[in-house]
């Protein structure tokens, strides 16, 4: 499987001046667990880093954080871990594993960030390769007793 397959396209990038409070916000908003932080405006929009979910919690608010005071500056990870867009998905997870992350940047060739991959994303889409796979195996059943597909799948009847 390719990472092309199953990371999210929508990356929401924020100034790393940004609070902690809109940054949860946006989160919310967008259904997204992880924000892509940026040089505050009029500066370049390169990623500088990557704030999380469990960024805000562990390091913010569990520390007693003042979320409309604080920026996520304060709490992001400073590097961003990248995975080409091209690349193996147990490749990824590979990465994610030996770095201790969930997330990673997705680029392109260029270089350019196009999405996110998340744990999240990988388990999915393994799921959807299981499920192929365990329908190959009912096929081959379902060929070598000449029963069909339907019966397979309801065993009482």
């Amino acid at each position: 499987m390719n990472v092309s397959r199953v990371y999210t396209r929508d990356v929401i990038a924020i100034p790393r001046s940004t609070s902690l409070k809109e940054a949860a916000r946006l989160m919310c908003a967008h259904h997204v667990g992880s924000l892509v932080v940026t040089d505050d405006p009029p500066l370049d929009r390169r990623a500088l880093g990557i704030v999380t979910d469990r960024d805000l919690v562990v390091q913010a608010v569990a520390a007693g954080a003042d979320p409309n005071e604080t920026a996520v500056a304060g709490v992001m990870t400073p590097q961003l871990a990248r995975v080409a867009e091209s690349a193996d998905a147990h490749r990824a997870l590979e990465k994610m594993a030996e770095l201790g992350i969930r997330r990673l940047a997705v680029t392109r060739d260029s270089g350019e960030i196009v999405g996110i991959l998340s744990f999240d994303d990988l388990v999915d889409g393994f799921a959807v390769e299981i499920a192929d796979l365990a329908r190959i195996i009912r096929q081959e059943r379902s060929r070598e007793t000449g029963t069909t597909l339907a019966e397979l799948a309801d065993p009482v009847s």
